[in-house]
């Protein structure tokens, strides 16, 4: 094995003295003399068109400066992939359909006050005249021909997004097929939950640029959005990331950062905001919430030969990222398992609920849910262990996927199924109960997972990096240059790691300069986990051209490097045949419950996690992120119940949405690390970021199930659900 400087060791992370001690600022600690405050009318009802907005008795409160609408936004729309969504809703706007709310958190005005307090009063003056329109919260309803649209003025129907695999034939195998199993699964919705809602700060800096600092995960698109809705030149407009209090996803989409624009724009003076937790839940995308419908056929010698799934996503009020969450939802819809004869189809579906957007997993948890608890309900039908009825299925290098073609990184699902069972003891058995007939009955199961590593779909993935070297006979000083964020994962650390590995450096020697347009290229988005991936080898680039540079006796030495990842392609649209993404990343994971018969409550006992990072640049920090992702989805998987009723968010503080504390996490999460090199990976790393997360759910279901002998297929496993199931309520 290479024996590297950096790479490999748990090195201390680079911001940790800065966020223990409190010194490190985040968006809502942020503030500049003359500062002025920021408040947001929501519109507070699913599905309305606003027929007019008076604003003049909150103009004329005590402290207001500015009250802006629809009519002040100079390009009112806005949104990561379709702009279908816009700045404000109301009249006196050039997009069409701009006048229409169509979530509870639309945002109708902003008040600007001398103080918090004044905005939030004369929010409450402003009066607006709504005419509700008919509300459909539930995509199987909005699927249908007559269903009242959301969006009038996009395409002919609410379905947004449709795709298919259509791979061998089905029903060929099916007829040969000795066990089927039939199952329809739910998956909830999920709340984001950071522990620092939305805020920021924007003022016009030095060099008259509007300047937004705000966390997000991708400062590059950020500025876009903000440019383009302002009608303005991106480089008037700079984005700066403070410290960022988590994301999982959440930031990828806008909240506050054209509003904060506008404002700063129109006023020439700082303008703060910062959402309470309230605002957070009903005005911020969340993970869909997804049916799917599961037919699987295997023949009695363990082989699963024939599938069919339909699968509908509820994309909520406005695109998002919908169709990417979707798209990485029918990759992964077939389990990391060969199977020959596919049919699925997938639908993303507008509705009047609050979007779905990206969340750790990126549509792979849902899909896996339904992959893995049909895998183990054919592995139980035909007497199998499931663990290896997965072996005997699982994909191996060569062998083509869903979609037609062969993983292009090493497929190591074998190995980490093999690492988890190990770990775990799977073939010793599970432990006994607490005494004869006792009431607290545990359980083993297990699942398994793949995602891919960075964009796809036929984008050009890419990233930048810039090195500077500083001295005279030997380098004092490296500055390397990224726009990554930084949302409590450690990319930075890893990066900084990165960059002293190629510069044969010590790491005292490497400051980095991060997350700020002004003087950082395009890194891409802190998603899909890609950034150690796209960043590392960003980094390498820029370190061998700096190098190259100062042996040249250039002083300063600097090097610019832009990474261009392997070519992707998009689906097919008929088949779905395709090479969708350049790199992929495998899972496997046993799990021991504890479920308590008398009051349902279902308790984690251990968890072991078995993923394939390729090279661990961190090896604390990736067991960090393992842990995290557990207990995130633990939350998803048990105890985190998003309610809503005719498209009003019943659940909008965390006193009602609950999400794991320490005595609810398991008691104890073992990490394997595998580390198969991928050999476009830096230093032979993928991803983990979302790793970890992706089969939680069904290897805690399996478990449910091993210890009560019931299928609960629909989650969270809450104690009343639970009981429902046991058949005591």
């Amino acid at each position: 094995m290479t024996t590297y400087n950096s790479i490999g060791k748990s090195l201390p992370r680079v911001d940790a003295r800065g966020k223990v001690t409190g010194e490190t600022p985040y968006a809502g600690d942020l503030s500049m003399p003359g500062m002025l405050h920021m408040k947001v009318l929501f519109a507070g009802r699913p599905h309305a068109r606003i027929k007019s907005i008076d604003t003049r008795r909150a103009e004329a409160a005590p402290g207001v400066v500015a009250v802006f609408t629809a009519k002040d936004v100079p390009v009112n729309e806005y949104g990561l992939q379709w702009q279908d969504q816009p700045v404000l809703c109301g009249p006196g706007s050039s997009k069409p359909g701009a006048d229409v709310v169509r979530f509870v958190g639309d945002q109708v005005a902003v008040v600007v006050a001398e103080s918090e307090a004044q905005a939030a009063a004369a929010v409450k003056l402003i009066e607006v005249e709504y005419e509700d329109l008919p509300v459909v919260t539930d995509p199987l309803e909005a699927m249908k021909p007559g269903a009242p649209r959301v969006h009038e003025e996009i395409g002919d129907s609410n379905i947004c997004v449709h795709y298919k695999i259509r791979k061998g034939n089905v029903d060929e195998a099916f007829a040969k097929a000795d066990v089927i199993v039939e199952s329809e699964y739910r998956t909830p919705v999920q709340e984001h939950a950071y522990l620092q809602p939305e805020a920021g700060l924007a003022y016009i800096d030095d060099e008259g640029r509007i300047t937004v600092v705000c966390g997000g995960q991708w400062t590059h698109e950020d500025r876009e959005q903000i440019a383009h809705a302002l009608g303005l030149p991106e480089d008037h407009v700079r984005v700066i990331y403070p410290a960022i209090g988590g994301a999982f996803g959440g930031r990828e989409d806008m909240s506050v950062q054209i509003i904060l624009a506008l404002a700063a724009w129109k006023l020439r003076k700082p303008v703060r905001i910062i959402w309470s937790r309230q605002e957070s839940i009903i005005g911020h995308g969340k993970r869909h919430a997804v049916i799917l419908r599961a037919k699987w056929g295997a023949t009695k010698d363990g082989k699963v030969i024939a599938i069919e799934n339909e699968i509908i996503g509820d994309g909520g009020a406005y695109m998002y990222t919908t169709n990417k969450v979707l798209g990485n939802s029918t990759i992964t819809s077939t389990g990391p398992y060969f199977i020959p004869n596919v049919k699925t189809d997938v639908y993303g579906v507008y509705t009047n609920n609050v979007p779905g957007a990206a969340f750790r997993g990126f549509g792979a948890p849902q899909a896996l849910f339904m992959a893995e608890m049909q895998m183990n309900k054919l592995a139980e039908k035909l007497g199998m262990d499931p663990v290896e009825f997965r072996l005997k299925n699982a994909l191996k290098d060569g062998d083509t996927m869903g979609v037609g073609t062969p993983s292009p990184s090493p497929v190591s699902v074998i190995q980490c199924i093999e690492a988890a069972r190990e770990k775990f003891g799977w073939k010793e058995g599970k432990r006994k109960e607490k005494g004869n007939g006792s009431h607290l009955k545990r359980g083993r199961g297990f699942a398994a997972g793949f995602k891919n590593i960075g964009f796809s779909f036929g984008y050009q993935e890419n990233c930048w990096a810039k090195i500077e070297l500083r001295g005279k006979a030997e380098v004092d000083e490296a500055i390397l240059y990224h726009a990554s964020a930084e949302v409590g994962q450690g990319t930075h650390t890893v990066m900084t790691q990165m960059a002293a590995e190629a510069l044969g450096l010590p790491l005292e020697k490497v400051r980095l300069v991060a997350s700020d347009t002004a003087v950082t290229g395009n890194s891409g988005s802190v998603s899909a986990s890609r950034m150690t991936f796209m960043s590392g080898n960003a980094i390498r680039g820029a370190a061998e051209v700096a190098l190259r540079k100062w042996k040249a006796e250039e002083r300063p030495a600097v090097g610019e490097f832009k990474y261009l990842a392997p070519r992707t392609t998009n689906f097919e649209p008929e088949t779905g045949y395709s090479t969708p993404n350049f790199a992929y990343a495998w899972v496997a994971q046993a799990a021991e419950v504890e479920v308590d018969t008398e009051t349902g409550h279902v308790r984690v006992l251990r968890f072991v996690s078995a993923d394939d990072v390729g090279q661990a640049i961190n090896p604390a920090l990736v067991q960090g992120q393992v842990e995290g992702a557990v207990v995130q989805a633990q939350g998803y998987a048990i105890q985190e119940e998003y309610k809503t009723k005719d498209g009003y968010v019943l659940t909008d503080q965390l006193s009602t949405y609950l999400i794991p504390t320490v005595l609810d996490i398991p008691e104890k999460v073992e990490t394997v690390l595998v580390e198969v090199r991928d050999p476009n990976g830096p230093w032979g790393a993928r991803g983990v970021g979302e790793l970890p997360y992706l089969p939680v759910a069904p290897a805690i279901a399996a478990a449910i199930h091993d210890a009560t002998g019931v299928w609960i297929n629909e989650f969270p496993f809450t104690p009343e659900r639970v009981l429902r199931a046991l058949g005591k309520i």
